[in-house]
C-alpha cells in the first residue's frame, strides 16, 4: 500500500473504530484477496467490534498497492459510503512524499570475467543505504554473501506474538504498567510493515502465557521463514544456564527467559530448524539502578527519573532449594538461529515513560523504520543499545544474546 493511503488510514483509524461495521465486510474482503480465510478468522476472535475494526485497520496498511481501492469499494458495497468518502478526503489531503531511490535488495551483476574470478563469492546482495549523517557519504553499498544471508521469502514472513502485561493482580505485589499499550501498538504496527503476521495477548496470567508461547511453537512453520516473539512485562533475575532473565505473568509468577526460548529450539519445534528465531524482550533484569560514569559527550543530559518515569524491576527470587527450574536445566542441543534482544542489561532496570512508552521499544521501533530496509539486524540492534544509552540520568543499555548463523535482514 501507498504511504498516503496508509495515512490516510492512520488518520481516519478513530472514525472508522468508531463506526465500521465489520460483520458485512468479511466475505468480500476474502473474494478481493485481500485476506485468507484464517487471517480473517483471527480478526474476527480479536475481540469486540472496536477491537476487529482496529485490527483489520492495522493489517490493511501491510497489503498490496490494490488493497486501498478494494477497501473503499467494498465500503461502497456494503453501504458504508460515507466512510470510504472519508477515506478519500483524508488521503487527497495528504501532501504526496518525494520519490526515494528503491532500496530493496538487488542482484548484483558482475560484468568483468576479472571479477568473477577474483570475487567468486560476490554473487550476493547489494543494500542501497541514504546515508547521509554517516560521514556525508550518500548511498554507500552494502554487500553481503547470499550464503551467509537468511532467506526472507515468505509473504508473510512468519508470526510474530506480542505478550503484552500492563495490569496485575493485587497480591502480586507489581505495579500496573503504564505506556505498555504504547508499545505494544508500535510494535503491532512496525511488524505488520514488515511483512510478519502479528498475534497480540494482553494481561495474562504466567500459565497462559505459557500455554500461547506453546501453541505458537506448535504450530506448522514449513511455509514460513522466520518466528518472533516480544515479551512486555515486569520481570527479574533467575537462576540460569543459558539466557538470563524472567518475566512475570500477571499473577505475579516469573517464567525464565531460558524456558520461553526453549520452546523454540531445535527439539521442540522441528518446523522452524534452520530459521531464525527472534526474542525481545522489554522487562528489568533487576533492581540494580545504573548512573554511569563521566564521559565527555554531546547529547543533552535528560531530566533525572520522577514523574511518569517508572521501571519494571522486581526482586531477585531464590527457587526453593536454589534449584533451576526442571525445563531450564533440561539437556538441550545448541540454541543456533536464536537471538534474544533484552531492553536492558541482566540484573538492572528497565525504563518506561507512562506517556510514551519505554526507551527500549521506542528507540527499537525507530531504528527498524529509518533502517530495516538497509541493514542487518545486529547493526540495527547496535544502534538501539547506543540511543538508549544516551537517555537520562539514570542510565540504562540493551544488549543481546545472539546464537544466529547468519545474517538476518528484515524484507522490505
Amino acid at each position: 500500500m501507498e504511504e498516503q493511503q496508509r495515512r490516510a488510514l492512520r488518520r481516519g483509524r478513530a472514525r472508522l473504530v468508531a463506526e465500521l461495521r465489520v460483520e458485512p465486510l468479511w466475505e468480500p474482503l476474502e473474494q478481493h484477496g485481500l485476506f485468507t480465510r484464517p487471517m480473517l478468522e483471527e480478526l474476527q476472535s480479536a475481540g469486540s467490534r472496536g477491537e476487529q475494526a482496529r485490527q483489520l485497520i492495522i493489517d490493511l496498511e501491510t497489503r498490496g498497492k490494490q488493497a486501498f481501492p478494494a477497501f473503499l469499494s467494498i465500503l461502497r458495497d456494503t453501504g458504508q459510503g460515507g466512510l470510504a468518502e472519508m477515506l478519500i478526503q483524508k488521503c487527497e489531503s495528504q501532501p504526496v512524499p518525494a520519490q526515494v531511490p528503491d532500496l530493496r535488495p538487488v542482484e548484483l551483476e558482475l560484468q568483468e570475467e576479472k571479477q568473477r574470478k577474483r570475487l567468486p563469492f560476490l554473487t550476493g546482495i547489494v543494500s542501497w543505504r541514504n546515508s547521509q549523517q554517516a560521514l556525508g557519504i550518500r548511498g554507500s553499498l552494502i554487500v553481503t554473501c547470499l550464503c551467509q544471508v537468511y532467506e526472507m521469502k515468505a509473504d508473510p514472513c512468519g508470526l510474530c506474538l506480542i505478550l503484552n502485561n500492563v495490569n496485575f493482580s493485587r497480591d502480586s505485589g507489581l505495579s500496573t504498567r503504564e505506556g505498555s499499550d504504547i508499545d505494544c501498538e508500535k510494535l503491532e504496527r512496525r511488524f505488520q510493515a514488515l511483512r510478519f503476521t502479528v498475534l497480540t495477548r494482553r494481561d495474562l496470567k504466567a500459565q497462559d502465557m505459557v500455554l500461547e508461547l506453546q501453541k505458537l511453537s506448535w504450530q506448522d512453520h514449513s511455509a514460513l521463514d522466520c518466528c518472533i516473539v516480544v515479551i512486555l512485562s515486569h520481570g527479574c533475575q533467575t537462576s540460569h544456564i543459558q539466557f538470563p532473565g524472567g518475566v512475570y505473568g500477571t499473577d505475579g509468577k516469573p517464567i525464565p527467559i531460558e524456558k520461553i526460548v526453549n520452546y523454540f529450539n531445535g527439539s521442540n519445534c522441528p518446523s522452524l530448524r534452520g530459521k531464525p528465531k527472534l526474542f525481545f524482550i522489554q522487562a528489568c533484569g533487576g533492581e540494580q539502578r545504573d548512573r554511569g560514569f563521566v564521559v565527555d559527550c554531546d547529547s543533552p543530559e535528560d531530566e533525572a527519573p520522577g514523574g511518569s518515569l517508572e521501571s519494571d524491576a522486581t526482586p531477585f527470587r531464590v527457587p526453593l532449594g536454589n534449584v533451576d527450574e526442571p525445563d531450564a536445566v533440561a539437556c538441550l542441543p545448541t540454541p543456533s538461529d536464536i537471538l534474544v534482544s533484552y531492553s536492558t542489561f541482566p540484573g538492572f532496570v528497565s525504563w518506561r515513560e507512562k506517556s510514551s512508552g519505554s526507551w527500549y521499544v521506542e528507540m527499537l521501533d525507530s531504528v527498524l523504520e529509518q533502517y530495516a530496509h538497509s541493514e542487518d539486524l545486529l547493526d540495527m540492534l547496535v544502534r538501539v543499545a547506543h540511543a538508549v544509552s544516551a537517555k537520562g540520568r539514570y542510565k540504562q543499555i540493551s544488549g543481546c544474546f545472539n546464537f544466529l548463523r547468519k545474517k538476518f535482514f528484515f524484507a522490505c
